[in-house]
């Protein structure tokens, strides 16, 4: 017996809704999924399973300098903070001056070898200024102009705390702010003078709600020559204040909170008009996002140089959460999809304790991802949430003349153990889908003796930092004694 018309046609609608209704969901799942850090697939229990190749090839050492023991101030709970000198940094100025900036508030310069103290910021900010607050407060960087020498403009970042958080406007900030970032211009009245005398200004003030990833490096890109259009603009690194893990801050386009920011520190358009937003940053212009921002989806952006060779590539070193510490290679409007992604895989704001591997259709979202990266590999038994004692620490490709083995190679370590690595900048290759290989240096000091930076630091935390001269040479800082090493060679082991 034939059914009713409207019978079959209420069967045809049920069965097509049984049909489709899982499809439907499974589209559904993988949107959010790539979007919010659900879980795509089982959680990676070994994300980088590859580890650092021991590549036979040490670096000599030789010991340069050792900078004043320093103090944090206020007096630190984290014992982390308790280094001889928190130095962070070597550079090199035209005149042939090195300096070297300490967190705790002073920027030496070096004149065969000897430190003699230029500015204490310290002092010119007290009594708000904290670098007993986190790992990364205090003098976190300095940077001069280019044309420094003519004009005797440089910049700093710093952290500020007590009645700076009340009397003083941040010009963004995140809920609950317990630190204020500050990007700091000077101007020197004789640039050649051995101690600073001048005058400052305040470019741009952030509120940090922690006391992690704040403000890190800020550097002026030293391949653009006069003319070009990138000569002149302050590239300026801002973290995520240690709320990317629980929120979208690194993805919203309206705050600075986890981004790479580029400023003219010469213009005046910006919203407070202490500085420019150049008309060539991708966003400059949309509405909604902010024109300062070069890049985005970032925790701990730290280190950042680029390679002297064309077509001149800009290498970050990303500090990451639970497991991944990545070298990117930097391009306008890239986004690293932090918190969706912390290195090429996904992060589960609910699911603090495992990665997850990418959804079929990642391509569609258009992050980027590492070039190289290592994960964390703590031992069993360790908490999940707690702090493996690694991270990244971005360095510099090697085109100096000195030693031809490091010839192209990009040079980088774990800043908590000290190793050192490095990976051939012609094999960093972004959108290839494969990273770089990874190779552990080997080290031997100036008597032959071979040694770890552990050996070096006197200790298990080295707290490393890398510096470069004008030259393209390579030198070794290290918190945990304040000391300061060249790399004067290298040498391949017999076979």
């Amino acid at each position: 017996m034939s059914k009713p018309r409207w019978f079959l046609l209420m069967l045809a609608a049920v069965l097509v809704a049984a049909l489709s209704a899982p499809h439907a969901s499974a589209q559904t799942s993988a949107r959010t999924g790539a979007r919010t850090g659900a879980p795509s697939e089982t959680p990676v229990t070994d994300p980088i399973p590859e580890k650092p190749i021991v590549s036979g090839l040490s670096l000599t050492l030789h010991q340069v300098a050792t900078l004043p023991k320093s103090a944090p101030v206020p007096p630190p709970t984290d014992p982390r903070l308790n280094r001889w000198a928190r130095i962070n940094y070597l550079g090199q100025l035209p005149d042939g001056r090195m300096y070297v900036p300490d967190l705790n508030g002073k920027l030496y310069m070096l004149q065969h070898g000897q430190p003699h103290e230029y500015l204490d910021l310290s002092t010119v900010f007290a009594p708000d200024f904290a670098s007993g607050r986190g790992l990364g407060s205090g003098f976190a960087f300095v940077t001069f102009h280019p044309d420094f020498a003519r004009n005797g403009k440089f910049y700093t970042v710093h952290t500020e705390a007590g009645n700076a958080l009340t009397a003083r406007t941040a010009d963004w900030t995140q809920p609950g702010a317990v630190l204020h970032g500050v990007l700091t211009e000077w101007t020197a009245k004789d640039p050649s003078a051995g101690t600073f005398s001048g005058t400052h200004r305040e470019l741009l003030r952030l509120g940090f709600a922690g006391v992690v990833h704040g403000f890190q490096q800020i550097d002026f890109n030293p391949t653009a020559r006069r003319g070009d259009k990138d000569y002149g603009l302050l590239y300026v690194t801002a973290g995520d204040g240690g709320r990317g893990a629980t929120t979208d801050d690194p993805q919203n386009l309206s705050i600075p909170h986890g981004k790479i920011l580029r400023i003219d520190p010469q213009g005046t358009n910006s919203p407070n008009g202490k500085y420019g937003i150049p008309a060539t940053n991708p966003f400059a212009g949309r509405p909604g996002a902010l024109g300062e921002i070069y890049a985005v989806g970032m925790r701990d952006p730290h280190r950042f140089s680029w390679d002297p060779r064309w077509p001149h590539r800009m290498y970050l070193g990303h500090i990451g959460e639970h497991a991944i510490e990545s070298i990117y290679e930097v391009r306008a409007g890239d986004n690293f999809g932090w918190s969706e992604r912390e290195g090429s895989f996904v992060y589960n704001k609910a699911d603090r304790c495992h990665l997850y591997t990418l959804p079929q259709d990642d391509k569609k979202y258009g992050y980027t991802y590492p070039v190289a990266a290592y994960d964390h590999d703590p031992p069993a038994g360790w908490p999940c949430t707690a702090d493996s004692g690694h991270a990244v620490i971005g360095g510099f490709v090697y085109r100096g003349l000195r030693i031809p083995s490091l010839y192209g190679k990009y040079v980088f370590g774990d800043g908590v153990d000290g190793r050192l690595f490095y990976t051939v900048a012609d094999e960093m290759r972004r959108g290839s889908g494969e990273r770089a290989t990874m190779y552990q240096l080997g080290l031997f000091d100036d008597t032959g003796r071979q040694v770890t930076m552990q050996d070096l630091a006197g200790g298990t935390r080295v707290d490393l930092r890398f510096g470069r001269d004008n030259a393209g040479e390579l030198y070794i800082l290290c918190k945990a004694n304040g000391k300061v090493w060249k790399v004067t060679g290298a040498r391949w082991a017999k076979s």
